[in-house]
């Protein structure tokens, strides 16, 4: 009988246990969206998901708490409601695997509100929102059939696309595009927007994306990205798709392009290419990036300074096509990016290779102002540059637990180069007698290597808010180059005549390596609930070596007689600390950052040729704040401080002697000191749906203590030495001022822009102070409609007046009035035939300085047809500049110096054009190929 009772009362203590392990509490606090109010009082209730049935129910209490107790396991949902707000609903599911749910806060949002901000169309929701996301229905809108993304987000109340590709939301530019919330081939949104069809597409959410950092340590840093991320269908995500074109020109133009996307499952691999000579360059990867850098000794936000490879470079490629020359473009890529365990771990690579060869002319007239007079140069040059690039890069995260994770960064660069530049420079004094001559020839062959790896370790630990981070990043750097230097140069007296003749026939290799390691831990601490400081400490380590050898010849063709001169060695090591600590502030509406950061850097630079050792150490102040008030989810104000010490460069404190230029040359001063630069930034954003209404307001301010600006000599044969100085009781600032108001007026977007903006600089003009004074001013109206199925049309246009005048020279300023306009429209016409065309206007007055007058209109039309019921095939015959008014131009002017360039680029021609879209999704048929 006892041995009976044990036993039952095992089996209930079994049973008890086991019911208490399958049961679980729900718990959350309820509260307004826009007015963070407490909604006491708040009906809650858990159904079964299966037909809706009450579970649970209770009311919020007057701060907003709710719970409900002894919920077992299953498939439930939560529906949170209060008068005069929308209701809450989320499905959730309880298991052995989970304890207890809590859901924190559960904001809701007003009815007023909701319908301010949501437009109906048919039986569907157009628009939702949900917390701080927007969230667009395809299906509400027109999909014309093979359409593509770009033509979806048109239809879509504050979304603008440029000519480019460039999207605008509510009034915000640079938007980052996703696709199911990863970045796509890097981060280049047009390779979605172009190329993914609408068709494929579930919905398209619109949020403001935190920083990482602001998303690990939950807290609010006030950096946002304004963000789409493209949802695709399910039956999307299984298939291929992809699409083809070719087309020939006259003048020998061509292009070709074919973008191939497989998905399955969670899977997705992408392929690109591009062949063209006609201006298109790449698919989504920056011509800085794939083409080159610029450089000498840089300065990094720490205080780190490095070798870059210049100066002996003769100039190099210079790094941009950006419309000059005439582009030949072989560029490709490949893609994959996937998730596996439980999404536990992710994968994200992408190979791009290209060559790019531009060729090309150009002329320059300048205008140099001094103290003592006016020189007046006219140069030309033609060049071509041909430029071979690898990239791969990797990136690979793991969630080791609920609160560590790993994410791991890789990339690594080939790049090969080869340049040739040919200059011919012509120099009069300002009674027209001639002053010098210079003609100068230059090859260069480079070859550059380079690597990188970040590590960062992210730990939330057991109080809420409070997390631990480590960022450790290793980059390497390897550059050589070697080529010829060629260069005569003649110099004229007062009347004239021939006074000297300097020739230089040089051989020159060099070799520039940079190693670098960086260190970061971050600690994050709530020091209340409305208050959290973030401490941290980096260690940066780097060495670098910069070895540059320029021969001159013993006999013709043989160059092995080193130039001591020009030719040197140095080794640079440094140790930076750094640390900082910044605070901050969230309550309700506000977030305050308030906080600086410190680096302490010892800099040791050695000569080994000479066996002189320079060492500086020296100390870079940081401070910075930050406000942001949320009126509410669409309309916010911001403004932000920050300063920072700028520590003198290489060139500045000891520059690498070069003699590509004779008549400009540069000499070094140890005995500069850094300067300190302040920068003032202010915004204010609002937007309303349901009108497209947005206002824009920005604000800029910078100004600099104890500035290093040029002091330039100037002598008699026209020979300029620079040299970097510092002044003391005078401050180089900028500025600007943009707005923009949008509002919807009978189905058209209209708005109105202005942007002001100008900068005091100084410098010195053969020992004489000079002030320049720059200001701009361009006012602004748009026009944008677009009427589903049937036309789309943009425009933009705007005065604009510049002022530039120079304290040595008053006499001779570019003040003059300019205009810039651009029209881009369609029209869809019967028998599936549709007319686009764009053009942009450009006019410069003309100015005291230059006495003529520039304008031009560069105006391009297309008519094409498709063909099949899924118009996937399209023929098309495009002009380009029909007017034949393309014409390379630019003019600026600084430090007294003004100058005007012209320079060969694409002019007009015809193309005739064949595209193929095909795909294969959802298991579907793939669509046929065209047929001859």
């Amino acid at each position: 009988m006892k041995r009976m009772l044990l036993v039952v009362c095992f089996l209930f203590l079994i049973f008890c246990n086991a019911k208490a392990q399958n049961q679980h509490t729900i718990k959350g606090r309820v509260i307004d969206t826009a007015a963070t109010s407490i909604l006491g009082g708040t009906s809650v209730s858990v159904l079964n998901a299966k037909d809706s049935t009450l579970v649970k129910f209770t009311r919020a209490a007057d701060n907003g708490s709710f719970e409900l107790p002894n919920i077992r396991n299953g498939k439930y949902i939560l529906l949170v409601s209060y008068p005069k707000y929308a209701d809450f609903v989320d499905h959730f599911v309880l298991d052995s695997t989970k304890k207890d749910v809590d859901y924190g806060k559960i904001n809701l949002t007003g009815k007023a509100q909701l319908l301010a901000d949501v437009i109906i169309k048919g039986n569907r929701s157009a628009i939702k929102i949900k917390g701080d996301t927007t969230e667009f229905d395809p299906q509400a809108y027109n999909i014309e059939p093979n359409s593509k993304v770009e033509d979806l987000i048109k239809q879509f109340p504050g979304i603008e696309v440029d000519k480019d590709g460039k999207i605008t939301a509510q009034g915000q530019k640079n938007v980052k595009v996703l696709v199911d919330g990863e970045e796509f081939f890097g981060d280049d949104p047009t390779l979605v927007t172009k190329n993914i069809r609408a068709d494929m597409v579930d919905k398209v959410q619109l949020y403001d994306k935190k920083s990482d950092q602001a998303t690990f340590t939950g807290i609010d840093d006030g950096e946002k990205t304004k963000t789409l991320n493209i949802k695709l269908k399910e039956n999307a995500k299984n298939g291929y798709f992809g699409k083809a074109i070719a087309g020939v020109g006259t003048d020998d133009f061509y292009q070709g392009q074919l973008m191939f996307n497989k998905f399955a499952g969670k899977k997705k691999f992408s392929a690109y290419g591009i062949l063209g000579n006609n201006g298109r360059v790449g698919l989504g990867w920056e011509d800085s990036q794939k083409l080159g850098t610029q450089g000498g000794g840089t300065v990094s936000d720490d205080g780190g300074i490095y070798f870059t490879s210049s100066g002996d470079e003769f100039e190099g490629w210079g790094g941009q096509y950006n419309g000059q020359g005439i582009p030949v473009a072989r560029t490709g890529g490949l893609h994959f990016d996937n998730k596996w365990n439980s999404d536990k771990e992710t994968l994200n690579t992408n190979y791009k290779i290209g060559s790019l060869r531009v060729f090309g002319d150009r002329n320059t007239i300048s205008q140099n102002n001094l103290s003592t007079g006016i020189i007046n140069n006219t140069s030309t040059q033609n060049y071509d540059n041909d430029v071979f690039r690898q990239k791969l890069d990797a990136m690979y995260e793991i969630k080791l637990d609920t609160t560590l994770t790993l994410k791991i960064n890789v990339d690594g660069t080939l790049k090969n180069s080869d340049t040739f530049q040919d200059y011919s420079t012509l120099s009069t004094r300002g009674n027209n007698s001639l002053l010098n001559t210079s003609s100068r020839v230059l090859t260069n062959d480079a070859e550059d290597k380079i690597f990188n790896i970040n590590a960062f370790l992210t730990k939330k630990l057991k109080k809420k808010g409070r997390t631990l981070s480590l960022n450790l990043s290793q980059s390497v750097t390897d550059n050589k180059t070697d080529g010829y230097l060629n260069s005569a140069n003649s110099f004229y007296n007062l009347n004239g005549v021939l006074d000297s003749i300097t020739n230089v026939n040089q051989y020159k290799v060099n070799s520039i390596k940079n190693n670098v390691f960086k260190s970061n831990l971050a600690y994050t601490e709530p020091l209340s609930k409305t208050l959290t400081v973030v401490l941290n400490y980096g260690l940066t380590l780097s060495n670098g070596r910069s070895d540059r050898k320029s021969f001159n010849q013993s006999l013709p063709g043989r160059y092995d007689v080193l130039d001591t001169e020009f030719s040197n060695d140095y080794q640079l090591d440094q140790i930076i600390n750094s640390g900082g600590a910044i605070f901050n502030y969230k309550k309700g509406k506000s977030v305050l950052n308030v906080g600086s950061k410190f680096s302490g850097v010892n800099f040791k630079q050695e000569d080994l040729y000479n066996q002189v050792r320079y060492d500086r150490k020296f100390v870079n102040y940081m401070p910075q704040a930050m406000y942001q008030y949320n009126f509410s989810q669409q309309k916010s104000f911001r403004i932000n401080y920050n300063g920072n010490t700028q520590q003198p460069n290489l060139e500045q404190i000891q520059p690498i002697r070069v003699n590509t230029d004779p008549l400009n040359i540069t000499l070094g001063n140890p005995d500069l000191r850094p300067s300190f630069r302040s920068s003032l930034n202010a915004s204010y954003n609002s937007y309303k749906v349901l009108s497209s209404q947005s206002i824009y307001i920005s604000g800029y301010y910078s100004f600099t203590n104890n500035p290093i600006v040029s002091n330039v000599i100037t002598d008699a044969a026209g020979k300029s030495t620079f040299q970097a100085v510092n002044i003391s009781d005078k401050m180089p600032s900028n500025f600007s001022v943009y707005s923009s108001i949008g509002r919807k007026i009978l189905g058209t977007n209209m708005g109105v822009g202005f942007n002001m903006n100008g900068n005091t600089s100084y410098n010195f003009i053969n020992s004489v102070l000079n002030q320049t004074q720059n200001m701009t001013y361009s006012p602004q109206i748009n026009v944008n409609r677009y009427k589903d199925g049937k036309y789309n049309f943009y425009a933009y246009f705007g005065p604009q007046y510049t002022t530039t005048v120079a304290s040595v020279q008053q006499a001779f300023n570019s003040n003059g009035w300019g205009a810039q306009g651009y029209f881009s429209g369609s029209v869809q016409l019967p028998g599936k035939f549709e007319i686009t065309s764009d053009g942009e206007y450009t006019y410069r007055g003309k100015t005291q300085a230059f006495n003529e007058s520039f304008k031009q209109f560069l105006w391009n039309a297309t008519v094409s047809k498709k063909f099949f019921k899924a118009q996937n095939l399209k023929t098309s015959i495009q002009g380009f500049d029909l007017l034949n008014q393309n014409q390379g131009f630019s003019r600026s002017a600084a430090n007294g110096n003004i100058t005007q360039s012209s320079y060969r680029t694409i002019r007009r021609y015809f193309m005739f054009t064949v595209s193929w879209d095909f795909t294969k999704m959802g298991g579907g048929a793939a669509t046929p190929a065209p047929q001859n």
